[in-house]
């Protein structure tokens, strides 16, 4: 003790050369056990993600099968996102055009209406002036039906165009059709 008194600043450096490694080797101990608590919520996060991924690899096949029966369901019911809609609006003209002349109905007016946008799809319309008899409305439903990517009927408003009731009536109808455009 005489000698701690006596050398000051001799034994604040004995001490400090004997209390820093041991605060370097406890700094780097509650380091250490730190990274160890870190990793091991680490791991607890991403077990979960391991898991999910070695399913989707167990189960690889069976989901591509799915996506493939998928985008042919989306082939059937919506036009490409490669397709343009202004070709697209005018390709369904023609086509509607080509149902309704098939099906015994003359169209007196034909118009293009403006591309729709939505989350998912663009909706692309034609909206139609139409007469003929009540049999040829009914081919041209069944033609429109048949139309594929699928053709939707917005609406259909049919009026007689004379008096005489019967399967061969003539009517008049106006009706919207459209279709879906896949978005990129």
């Amino acid at each position: 003790m005489n000698w701690i008194r006596l050398h000051r600043r001799a034994a604040v450096f004995v001490g400090l050369t004997l209390v820093l490694p041991v605060f370097f080797y406890l700094k780097t101990l509650f380091g250490l056990v730190g990274l160890g608590f870190d990793y091991a919520a680490d791991r607890g996060r991403i077990e979960p993600r391991v898991a999910r991924l070695q399913g989707l690899i167990e189960n690889e096949a069976q989901l591509t099968q799915q996506s493939q029966l998928a985008a042919a369901r989306l082939r059937e019911v919506a036009f490409p996102a490669t397709e343009d809609p202004s070709a697209l609006a005018a390709r369904l003209q023609s086509d509607v055009r080509q149902i309704l002349a098939e099906a015994g109905m003359s169209v007196s007016n034909s118009q293009v209406m403006p591309v729709r946008p939505g989350e998912e799809f663009d909706q692309v319309a034609v909206k139609l002036t139409v007469t003929g008899t009540l049999p040829g409305l009914d081919a041209a439903l069944i033609g429109i039906a048949a139309y594929r990517p699928q053709l939707l009927v917005e609406s259909l408003d049919t009026f007689p165009t004379r008096a005489a009731a019967g399967p061969d009536q003539s009517l008049t109808a106006v009706m919207q059709l459209m279709v879906l455009r896949s978005l990129p």
